[in-house]
């Protein structure tokens, strides 16, 4: 499964979910695929949609909020899963995608493959970790996290995209997402 195909995967059941982007080729292919109000697209702060998300998660109870985020960018920041599992929002679902490489700097090896993300999350105190691999598991297993007792992680697998990649780059400015997504998270939840 590609990241694209992830991403589809996940967008029509995201309703009206608050949810933060990694940097690169997430926010990019997310962007593509299906941009929102409801969506912040981290431009160049790698490691950081897990702690942003974790604020508005605390600050916004009553509503869902998603982490898309990348095995390189959790990586990066190991410390927002301590204490994510920590503070327990029930609330949040926390996405990886992972390919087993920095995609976006050109495919170097994260340590993903001896380091299994799903069970950090476990240890770190999330309430529900699962590894999904094809679309229907993804599906099915985001459907479990919506049902648990928060936080849930859900670890994608993805391949390993090669040659250049194909999706815009996000167009809004930064101000212009600060301003669209505080409005997002301001206002009443649809569900």
């Amino acid at each position: 499964m590609t990241l694209e195909q992830a991403v589809k995967a996940l967008q029509p059941l995201l309703g009206d979910a608050l949810v933060v982007h990694a940097n690169g080729h997430i926010s990019r292919r997310s962007f593509t695929v299906e941009d929102r109000p409801g969506n912040f697209y981290m431009i160049g702060s790698m490691g950081l949609a897990s702690s942003i998300a974790l604020g508005v998660a605390l600050s916004r109870p009553e509503r869902r909020v998603v982490i898309y985020d990348g095995d390189g960018n959790l990586l990066m920041n190991l410390g927002s899963a301590a204490m994510i599992g920590h503070t327990r929002p029930r609330n949040l679902i926390h996405i990886v995608f992972d390919n087993g490489v920095y995609a976006s700097t050109g495919n170097q090896p994260t340590i993903s493959h001896s380091v299994r993300l799903e069970a950090v999350a476990e240890a770190a105190g999330y309430a529900w970790c699962e590894r999904a691999g094809n679309r229907h598991d993804v599906i099915e297993a985001f459907g479990r996290c919506e049902l648990a007792d928060g936080p849930a992680f859900l670890l994608v697998e993805i391949e390993v995209e090669t040659g250049p990649f194909q999706a815009g780059r996000v167009t809004h400015t930064p101000e212009e997402l600060r301003d669209r997504f505080a409005a997002a998270v301001a206002g009443p939840s649809n569900g």
